[in-house]
């Protein structure tokens, strides 16, 4: 369940071309999602606000109304990241779990001298070397918007989840008319799916919300297991 609720927090960018993303047209927000995995409902929010160099986002997740009683706690996330000529990056993440079974407790930090990743996993050091622009959970979701953006088109993106690094394949899947609790949008698809997995996520993002996604789902084998819907969005 953990990796469910996980992905809610983002995409994270592996950039193959060489357009530069203008971080600059990133919107600080304040956003909310009413969300629905298998017969549990709960509450996403999402904030990302500019620094003197380049943004601060956080997420929060948990559960609402009587699947309380089943699922305590939440998934905290954040990170710093940076706004560079190349794009945007992440400095520092951080996640604390302590919704789902086995939850995990993340402190990492990005060396893009070095091109190295490392930190703390559930109190174990980890290490790792990084290749060209790898994301964390929280900053992949704006690379992706920053992306959108900017007109630049990605077939694969990279994300570093914890200790594990994946390769996302990308497909623009068009564009289609969707209503939500917070409105009526006419939305372009996106979906990614990790090499080897049977989850398939789509985004769809609206472009006068910057390309924030108002709809976030995920199928396992043509059976939806999640979706999230934008309930609130507010500019900061």
């Amino acid at each position: 369940m953990r990796t469910k609720f996980c992905f809610l927090i983002g995409i994270v960018v592996l950039s193959i071309s060489g357009a530069a993303i203008s971080a600059e047209t990133l919107t600080p927000h304040a956003a909310e999602y009413k969300v629905k995995i298998s017969v549990l409902g709960g509450k996403l929010n999402t904030r990302i606000e500019q620094t003197d160099s380049g943004y601060f986002a956080e997420s929060s997740i948990a559960a609402t109304g009587m699947s309380k009683i089943v699922a305590h706690g939440t998934i905290r996330e954040s990170s710093d990241i940076e706004s560079t000529a190349s794009g945007l990056r992440p400095q520092r993440f951080r996640s604390v779990d302590t919704l789902t079974k086995g939850g995990e407790t993340v402190d990492l930090a990005f060396d893009w001298n070095e091109h190295t990743v490392g930190g703390l996993i559930d109190g174990e050091k980890f290490h790792a070397d990084v290749d060209g622009n790898v994301h964390d959970r929280v900053s992949l979701q704006y690379g992706l918007m920053a992306d959108l953006l900017s007109g630049t088109e990605r077939s694969v993106y990279a994300l570093q989840d914890a200790e594990r690094l994946k390769i996302l394949s990308i497909t623009n899947i068009g564009t289609q008319t969707v209503r939500v609790p917070f409105g009526r949008f006419e939305a372009i698809g996106i979906q990614h799916q990790a090499e080897n997995s049977s989850r398939i996520t789509t985004l769809w993002c609206v472009k006068e919300l910057g390309y924030l996604p108002v709809i976030i789902e995920q199928h396992r084998n043509g059976k939806r297991q999640m979706r999230a819907e934008l309930t609130s969005y507010t500019p900061l």
